[in-house]
């Protein structure tokens, strides 16, 4: 399922989820689990789990009355394509104000 990394991006902004995010990449986790080792409660790591789960980021699963979260690694992928991307047009412009220098710039003038 194609995200819209900007989607998964604003989702990744907070604080807390990004350490949700790095809790879940070493493997499910249930909100119980997420909470020890995080500054909020549980009710509010859930929250933050919703977030993550309309994002695309998390998925979850029932293992009896327990639910158990995981990473969704395309998510985070298209993630790393899309800032790959930015980051080659980034630099192909810079490669381009580089080669082609100051000379052409309509700013500088010469001062006499």
């Amino acid at each position: 399922m194609k995200r819209s990394p900007l989607l998964v991006a604003a989702a990744l902004a907070d604080p807390t989820r990004e350490a949700i995010v790095r809790l879940l990449i070493d493997g499910e986790r249930s909100v119980g689990e997420l909470a020890e080792h995080l500054p909020v409660s549980r009710p509010a790591v859930s929250k933050h789990l919703r977030v993550l789960e309309g994002a695309g980021v998390a998925r979850v699963r029932a293992e009896g009355t327990r639910r158990l979260y995981a990473i969704e690694p395309q998510a985070l992928a298209q993630l790393r394509d899309e800032l790959d991307r930015m980051w080659q047009r980034a630099l192909a412009r810079y490669a381009l104000l580089a080669d082609n220098g100051p000379e052409g710039s309509s700013t500088r003038r010469s001062r006499r």
